[in-house]
């Protein structure tokens, strides 16, 4: 896959391919277990303790082959899944976000079945989540959390509500990130929250303009300086590439921090690229 393939032409957004991305998947079989592999009665590893119980730099290290915005980072075939997440493991890593999402990612569930056996970090199934086929999937891979959208729920885009497939993956005993791109977004999130029981484990924010894909670290100071975060979880997401950007984010009430590109950019160096990340406490 290469930047010139991406289908983001003419006045189509990017928001919207990814979610109609996430429908082709659906429809194409993307989210069927094939291997008779069943992990539902996988014990949940409790992402937002590993985070907040952290006694270094709490991240949730990223492993995707993929992106909208760059391209091809890694071919799949080149990388051993199982090594790479032990590799973060040894180096400390609170959790590990996997892509699943096939198109512009290059992500598939498998990549999750190949490496549950293999860790006892807890997973996030990385991915545009749009329905409970997804959330249910995601059960059965032995993932730990999800991450929802909150723009395409705002924009009426998938096909429950931020409540109803919040509570339902809560039944599931899946955690729950909800990510925010604005103040807005941040705020609401905070009132589901509070109004709720605890609906969200961890509120992102994602520093990555999905309209446009540019990246402003700015994002997370500027919404953390003028809403309150309660006692929420907060994860700043994206452009994340050293150890002076973590200390910046931190300044502001940044809590936890996920580092994907950057990391998969020297994986032949990723316990060492990770570990730098670590002088910034």
């Amino acid at each position: 896959m290469t930047f010139s393939n991406l289908k983001f032409f003419g006045n189509k957004s990017i928001l919207k391919t990814l979610v109609d991305n996430s429908f082709k998947a659906i429809d194409n079989g993307s989210y069927e277990i094939k291997t008779g592999v069943d992990f539902s009665s996988h014990a949940t590893i409790d992402l937002g303790k590993n985070l907040s119980n952290c006694r270094h730099v709490p991240l949730i290290t990223e492993l995707k082959f993929s992106s909208p915005s760059k391209g091809t980072i890694l071919d799949t075939n080149s990388v051993n899944l199982e090594t790479t997440v032990t590799e973060m493991e040894i180096a400390h890593s609170s959790g590990v976000s996997i892509l699943t999402q096939p198109f512009l990612f290059n992500g598939s569930i498998d990549h999750i079945l190949k490496v549950r056996k293999k860790t006892t970090m807890p997973i996030l199934m990385k991915d545009i989540i749009v329905s409970e086929i997804q959330i249910n999937t995601a059960k059965k891979i032995g993932a730990d959390c999800i991450l929802f959208i909150k723009t395409i729920f705002d924009r009426n885009m998938t096909e429950g509500s931020l409540e109803k497939l919040g509570e339902y993956a809560k039944k599931l005993g899946l955690q729950v990130i909800i990510e925010t791109h604005s103040k807005e977004e941040f705020e609401d999130a905070i009132k589901l929250n509070r109004k709720s029981d605890r609906l969200f484990d961890i509120i992102g924010i994602n520093n990555r303009n999905l309209d446009t894909l540019k990246i402003d670290l700015d994002t997370t100071k500027q919404i953390l300086q003028s809403c309150d975060k309660e006692n929420n979880l907060i994860l700043s997401e994206s452009g994340i590439y050293s150890k002076k950007d973590i200390i910046y984010l931190k300044e502001f009430g940044a809590d936890a921090f996920l580092v994907g590109t950057s990391l998969m950019e020297n994986i032949d160096n990723l316990g060492r690229e990770i570990n730098k990340l670590y002088l910034a406490y």
